[in-house]
C-alpha cells in the first residue's frame, strides 16, 4: 500500500530540486565560463601569465601588496590606493561578493592582482560579484598568477611598475622603458571631495581637511556626536579657521607627500593655530613636513590589517590596519618640536607624532579601520577629549 498524496508531494519536491540543480548548473557554467589570457608584466622583466578580471584595456601602475584576509571591497574604494594596481596575497577574493562596505564612492587601484577570484559570491548581504564591480568600475585585473611568488618578489626588490595586458603579442622591448617612466601624478586633487559638505550631529564642531578620506575616518567622528564639515584639499587655512571649528582632522590620501606643496603650507597655518588637529596617515606626513620633517620612501610599503605599533605613552601595542609607501623620518624632527608617539614594532619606522606645547596628535595607521581590526579606535576618544579640553 501506497500514500499518493505523500508520492504526489515527493514528486513535486523532486521536480522543483530539479529546477533548482539547473539554475545552480548555469550560474556554474556562467561562473566558471572561458576568460582571455592576461599577463601582468613587472619593470625588471618577469612576466606572469593568468586570466583576464575586469576591464581588458592594458593598465600601467605602481604594484603593491595588501596582507588583508578579509575587506577587499574596503581596499578597493580607499582613496590612498590611487595611482596603484593591488596584489592581494589572501589566495581566495570575492567570496562574499559586493557588500554595502565601500568607502568612498568608486574604486580607485588602477588595478587589481589575486590568486583566485571567488565565481559564486555567498552572503546575505551580498548585491553583486565582486567581478562585475571590476567591469562596472573599468578596473583590469589578473586572476590565476602565484600572488606568493609576487610578492616576495616586490618585498626583495621593493615595490616595482608593472602592466597588465591582454595582448598575447606583447613586445618586452617596448612596454619595459614605459613601465620605468611611470609615477603618481597629483592624485590628492584626484580623490578629495569637489565641494564642502556637512555630516551633522549635536556635539563638538570638527574641520575634516580631505585629502584622499575614507569615509570611515567622518563617520568614526560622527558616531561620536561631532558635527563633521568635509573640505576639499585646497581650501585655503584662512577658510577654516574662520569655521571657528572645536578641531581639525587632517585625513589620509595617495601619492608622494612632498609634492603637495600648497597643502604643506596652508597646514603650516593650522599648526599656528590653537586648534586641536588629530591627523591621519597622508595627514600624518603633510603635519610633519610643515615642521620641518623629512619623508623617505618605504621599499615596499606597509599595506594590510595585522600590523603592530607600541603606544610610547604606556609601551602597549595594538594590531593596526595600515596603508602607506612613506614614512617619515623621526630623527629628522626637532624634539623640541615633536616628540614620537608611536613606532612600528615590525620595523622601528614611526608611527606617530605628538607636538610640543600645542593640541597636535598624529598617527601612520588608520584607527579608523576598515578593513581591520578597531584595537586603536580610542585615538578618537583621545581626539574628542583634547577639543573639550583635557589634555
Amino acid at each position: 500500500m501506497y500514500n499518493r498524496a505523500v508520492v504526489h508531494a515527493h514528486t513535486a519536491l523532486f521536480a522543483e530540486f530539479q529546477a533548482d540543480l539547473q539554475e545552480f548548473g548555469a550560474i556554474f557554467q556562467k561562473g566558471t565560463g572561458e576568460h582571455m589570457k592576461a599577463f601582468l608584466i613587472l619593470e625588471d622583466g618577469t612576466v606572469f601569465a593568468g586570466t583576464s578580471i575586469g576591464s581588458a584595456r592594458d593598465m600601467i601602475s605602481e604594484i603593491v601588496f595588501n596582507t588583508s584576509m578579509t575587506g577587499y571591497l574596503e581596499v578597493l574604494t580607499d582613496p590612498s590606493y590611487a595611482g596603484q594596481a593591488v596584489v592581494m596575497t589572501y589566495p581566495l577574493i570575492g567570496n562574499y561578493g559586493v557588500t554595502p562596505d565601500m568607502e568612498s564612492k568608486k574604486a580607485w587601484p588602477d588595478g587589481y592582482i589575486v590568486r583566485e577570484l571567488s565565481r559564486m559570491p555567498s552572503n546575505f548581504r551580498c548585491e553583486g560579484s565582486l567581478e562585475d564591480f571590476l567591469k562596472e568600475q573599468d578596473i583590469p585585473g589578473i586572476a590565476g598568477i602565484d600572488t606568493r611568488a609576487l610578492t616576495k618578489r616586490l618585498r626583495e626588490k621593493g615595490t616595482m611598475n608593472g602592466m597588465i595586458t591582454t595582448n598575447e603579442d606583447y613586445d618586452l622591448e617596448e612596454i619595459l622603458p614605459r613601465l620605468k617612466e611611470y609615477v603618481i601624478g597629483d592624485a590628492v586633487s584626484e580623490t578629495t571631495c569637489r565641494e564642502r559638505y556637512v555630516l551633522e550631529g549635536s556635539g563638538l564642531r570638527v574641520a575634516l581637511l580631505d585629502l584622499g578620506a575614507k569615509n570611515n575616518i567622518a563617520a568614526s567622528l560622527n558616531r561620536r556626536g561631532c558635527e563633521v564639515t568635509v573640505y576639499p584639499a585646497d581650501t585655503s587655512a584662512d577658510e577654516i579657521i574662520r569655521s571657528k571649528p572645536d578641531g581639525i582632522m587632517l585625513s589620509n590620501g595617495p601619492g608622494d607627500p612632498e609634492t603637495n606643496i600648497s597643502i604643506i603650507e596652508e597646514i603650516g597655518k593650522l599648526y599656528q593655530t590653537d586648534i586641536p588637529i588629530f591627523a591621519i596617515c597622508l595627514g600624518h606626513q603633510l603635519m610633519a613636513l610643515a615642521n620641518g620633517g623629512k619623508t623617505y620612501k618605504l621599499k615596499y610599503g606597509h599595506r594590510g590589517g595585522n600590523h603592530p605599533v607600541k603606544d610610547l605613552r604606556d609601551g602597549r601595542v595594538y594590531i593596526s590596519s595600515q596603508n602607506h609607501g612613506y614614512a617619515v623620518d623621526a630623527s629628522s624632527m626637532d624634539p623640541a618640536v615633536a616628540r614620537e608617539a608611536f613606532v612600528n614594532v615590525n620595523d622601528g619606522t614611526n608611527e606617530g607624532f605628538e607636538y610640543a606645547g600645542k593640541k597636535i596628535f598624529t598617527v601612520q595607521f588608520h584607527p579608523e579601520a576598515c578593513p581591520g581590526p578597531q584595537d586603536s579606535g580610542y585615538l578618537f576618544d583621545r581626539f574628542v577629549d583634547m577639543m573639550k579640553g583635557g589634555a
